[in-house]
């Protein structure tokens, strides 16, 4: 992951702020404006992969993982230039405008601008994958993750898939090191997960983080495989499921008061981590049970 300059490391993580970082993976989610739909029939779909395929050359960013609902769409990609919100600016204006064009309608299509959580650990990513890719089965669209073909999930379990822009490896590496077998796997993770769906994380905050820890504890090996992996020459830092287990550690340690330097660093880390995935800081404060001025001075210190 690029790192910032010094100085900007807290302005980063600040929610009204979109984080353009190339390098850094998120999971971009963009939805209609009330009840609208987005998508009417084939064409509307085809036209939207088309503007997601165009910005894969065009803004050079890297898809790993991709879903079209009715009236929403998830994107889980990684750019290779400081320049995603200009990128999604343009999928999403211009589908908006062919879509009015289509249809003689006016009006804003959708509602605002998109959503970014930014994919901090390789359990969040896997996580993020399994959760795009059970979205029509949450809403009851397809029975099987593989039924509904707006989404990415054939690349993902199919042993000779299409060529397709939207590239699986990184996140098959996860499963397993053997293509196959990695296939397999997450076939596996898709058909066990089934009936697990998490809440729609549009519409609550930390579905995903919740959704994590249920896969942790239905695939443990997995996860502690993954919970294991460091990227050579970099630092420890907590992973997403340490995360979830430092929580209590956090306020137990503001409780005792305690001021040394590993537990300032995890406080900050901890803080980073939750707005980075959307939290509010008055969330962060009530979520960790430590006061508003805290947060602040958290990331000040």
């Amino acid at each position: 992951m690029e790192t910032m300059p010094a100085g900007n490391e807290q302005r980063v993580f600040r929610a009204r702020y979109k984080i353009d970082t190339p390098g850094l993976i998120s999971h971009i989610t963009q939805r209609a404006a009330g009840k609208e739909p987005l998508f009417l029939d084939d064409r509307d779909y085809l036209t939207m992969l088309g503007l997601f395929k165009e910005s894969s050359e065009k803004f050079s960013l890297d898809y790993y993982a991709l879903c079209l609902m009715p009236n929403h769409t998830h994107a889980l990609l990684k750019p290779k230039e400081r320049n995603l919100a200009v990128a999604m600016r343009s999928i999403f204006s211009r589908y908006a405008a062919k879509f009015n064009r289509r249809y003689e309608r006016r009006g804003h299509l959708f509602g605002g601008r998109y959503r970014q959580s930014v994919c901090l650990d390789d359990t969040y990513l896997l996580t993020a994958s399994v959760y795009i890719h059970l979205n029509p089965v949450r809403a009851g669209l397809v029975d099987d993750a593989l039924q509904y073909r707006w989404t990415s999930s054939a690349l993902y379990c199919q042993d000779n898939p299409k060529e397709s822009f939207i590239d699986p490896g990184p996140i098959l590496e996860l499963v397993d090191d053997d293509g196959q077998k990695a296939r397999r796997k997450y076939r596996r993770i898709l058909k066990k997960a089934r009936g697990e769906e998490p809440e729609n994380a549009l519409e609550h905050q930390g579905a995903i983080e919740r959704f994590c820890i249920r896969l942790s504890e239905i695939f443990p090996g997995l996860f502690k495989r993954l919970g294991g992996k460091k990227d050579a020459g970099q630092d420890h830092t907590p992973s997403l499921l340490e995360l979830t287990e430092l929580e209590q550690r956090l306020q137990d340690l503001g409780n005792a008061r305690a001021r040394n330097e590993e537990s300032k660093m995890v406080r900050k880390y901890i803080v980073e981590q939750l707005i980075a995935r959307g939290y509010k800081k008055t969330e962060i404060a009530e979520k960790l049970g430590i006061s508003l001025r805290n947060v602040y001075y958290i990331l000040n210190s």
